[in-house]
């Protein structure tokens, strides 16, 4: 392993457990006298929090791998594996959280993450737009994806609403927790679709199967939104979700036999995983799936 890739992996995991370790001193050692959220605020909390983690996860592993292959040409390319190690980090930290309480040093992790995957979105659109011919086909394809910082922001609005979600009913912009998350939820599954789809005509629909992502997740953002909306929606978005839970699971392991199927298979892995199907990408939409069912479970409490 080159000494840049040794140098990201070691930071990664530091800033990793850097996160960890200081929500969990705060939690030790903050000790509120009121909290304001109920149970069910709490677990609707520890939902948007595991969403949350695996949406950091797949952000870590797509940048690694990308910007791996990239040589880490650019000194920034390290950053978002720092952002996203300890997005990842108080994440996870949030899935034990068993009180209604929100924490000040998650909130600041995720703000981190959301603005770094901002930014991260302008880098790659000059990537795209620098190359010979432009805003194309074939630098969509090619070039750096325009989507692949979006799932670190999305794994910080996540996480930032999971702690709005603990403090109780708290609005934003005049909506209550539970209608907000499925509205961004809808959105991300919107946007994560037309990616798969982007890189899935890229590669000629050749197995009937890659029609799934580009189909599933925008009937499950409709009946969702919808939900939000129509009370009578909520057991249809459900199922929808969870099938869609299964699809990004499923799609994973997909990946995995396309990664298979280039020379050499997996024993030739430090080639093929760089050069075959993204393996983080269709855990996103097991990601948005989870907080989908936990902005489906605020919904009823709110009604």
């Amino acid at each position: 392993m080159p000494a840049t890739a040794r140098s990201s992996a070691g930071l990664a995991l530091s800033a990793a457990a850097a996160a960890a370790t200081a929500a969990a001193v705060e939690r030790a050692w903050w000790r509120p006298q009121a909290l304001r959220g109920a149970p069910h605020h709490a677990a609707a909390g520890r939902g948007l929090s595991a969403a949350a983690a695996l949406l950091a996860g797949a952000a870590l592993s797509d940048s690694a791998i990308e910007h791996y292959r990239g040589s880490f040409h650019n000194p920034v390319m390290v950053l978002p594996l720092a952002v996203a190690s300890q997005a990842l980090g108080v994440s996870l930290h949030g899935m034990t959280e068993r009180r209604p309480q929100p924490s000040a040093t998650r909130a600041f992790a995720h703000a981190l993450a959301l603005v770094t995957g901002i930014a991260g979105s302008g880098f790659h659109l000059y990537n795209i737009v620098k190359r010979p011919g432009g805003w194309g086909w074939l630098n969509l394809f090619y070039a750096a994806p325009i989507g692949a910082p979006v799932a670190l922001s999305l794994a910080g609005m996540l996480g930032r609403l999971a702690e709005r979600v603990r403090r109780g009913r708290i609005t934003t912009w005049g909506m209550l927790p539970g209608r907000l998350v499925a509205w961004l939820v809808a959105l991300g599954l919107l946007g994560t679709s037309g990616e798969a789809g982007l890189l899935h005509f890229r590669g000629a629909y050749h197995n009937p199967a890659m029609a799934i992502p580009v189909t599933a997740p925008p009937v499950a953002a409709a009946l969702l939104t919808g939900a939000a909306i129509c009370p009578r929606l909520a057991a249809p978005a459900r199922w929808s979700l969870r099938l869609l839970t299964a699809i990004g699971l499923i799609g994973a392991g997909f990946h995995a036999y396309g990664v298979q199927r280039n020379m050499g298979g997996w024993r030739n892995w430090s080639q093929n995983v760089l050069n075959g199907p993204p393996l983080p990408a269709p855990p996103a939409f097991t990601a948005l799936a989870i907080a989908g069912l936990a902005a489906l479970r605020l919904l009823e409490r709110e009604r």
